[in-house]
């Protein structure tokens, strides 16, 4: 899948490392994530920013990259988490915030 020319990407720092993120900030963005790529020419992943604190899960489905899930609230990570590709773990893999997030950062392992 090509990222629309619409997406935004914007450039957060994690563990000292900088990383370039397309910005998923409505529930359309939300619901489709990072389902269906197979790479991210101009990104390192994706950036979930939501309106409030909630506890958030994230699952594999459609998802062909192995992923970093950070969960962070009010910019402070407060867990993370593996989600393999659906093609490595042949299964649906679901991972939850451990506290209310505002935020969820997916990045892909290289």
């Amino acid at each position: 899948m090509e990222q629309s020319s619409e997406q935004k990407i914007i450039e957060l720092t994690i563990n000292d490392t900088p990383h370039r993120l397309l910005l998923a900030d409505n529930p359309e963005a939300w619901e489709q994530g990072l389902m269906h790529y197979r790479e991210l020419p101009e990104a390192d992943g994706m950036l979930f920013v939501f309106p409030f604190l909630d506890y958030h899960s994230f699952w594999n489905k459609n998802t062909f990259m192995d992923l970093d899930i950070y969960w962070v609230t009010e910019g402070v990570i407060v867990g993370m988490d593996f989600l393999p590709s659906i093609e490595k773990s042949k299964e649906l893999v679901h991972v939850f915030s451990p506290e209310p997030v505002d935020w969820v950062v997916e990045i892909v392992r290289k």
